[in-house]
């Protein structure tokens, strides 16, 4: 009976351990048929060919910063920037990985791509796992649903500063926690598609 019990309490671990694991996995979107890394950490080892850097954003600048970029809107300049890089210095690549500052780089996959092609882990913040421009693997309901306005920095500095993809990110994680705190509903995670609306999520 002892035994039965242990392997039981065993198999629960495993259990709860790998659904956490799941809940930390995304499968991530292409952009111009690139797979694209935002914020978060891809699953198969890769190495670094070359970094991308962005510049002023010209959108934000000729409308003195009232509309500004959204984070999908960064991402794409990023990789058209890597495949315009590429193209010039005859360098083959990938992917492109944006950590959520204002530079990204563009890697190649080492090996081959197995159970884990366009996979990514995710990164928390606030103690919630955020998931940009990707989708996750497990199951889940929207909670809550939050939409964006015009970002300060940029704003106030007339379009030359513009916030990083990963301030923008922050932004729609204290507004979406504010919305969940408000209408008492927890959340597990935030999930960012495109434009400027986020959803607040719950695991299924």
């Amino acid at each position: 009976m002892k035994k039965k019990l242990i392997f039981s309490s065993f198999f629960g671990t495993l259990f709860s351990l790998s659904t956490v694991l799941a809940q930390s996995n995304a499968r991530v979107d292409k952009i111009q048929g690139i797979e694209t890394y935002v914020m978060c950490e891809p699953l198969r080892p890769y190495e670094t060919v070359f970094e991308i850097s962005s510049g002023a954003k010209a959108a934000s600048l000729f409308t003195g910063g009232v509309v500004n970029e959204g984070v999908s809107e960064k991402a794409a300049q990023f990789v058209r920037r890597a495949s315009k890089d590429g193209k010039k210095d005859h360098k083959e690549f990938d992917a492109v990985v944006i950590s959520g500052s204002k530079t990204a780089i563009a890697v190649k996959f080492k090996g081959e791509a197995g159970a884990d092609k366009g996979l990514a882990k995710v990164r928390k913040i606030d103690g919630l796992a955020v998931y940009v421009m990707n989708e996750p693997v497990a199951d889940y309901q929207t909670v809550v649903d939050a939409s964006g306005g015009i970002k300060a920095k940029s704003y106030f500095t007339g379009g030359i500063v513009n916030n990083s993809i990963e301030e923008d990110v922050e932004q729609f994680v204290r507004r979406v926690k504010k919305e969940a705190d408000e209408a008492k509903k927890p959340i597990d995670a935030i999930v960012y598609s495109s434009g400027k609306r986020a959803i607040g999520v719950k695991f299924n």
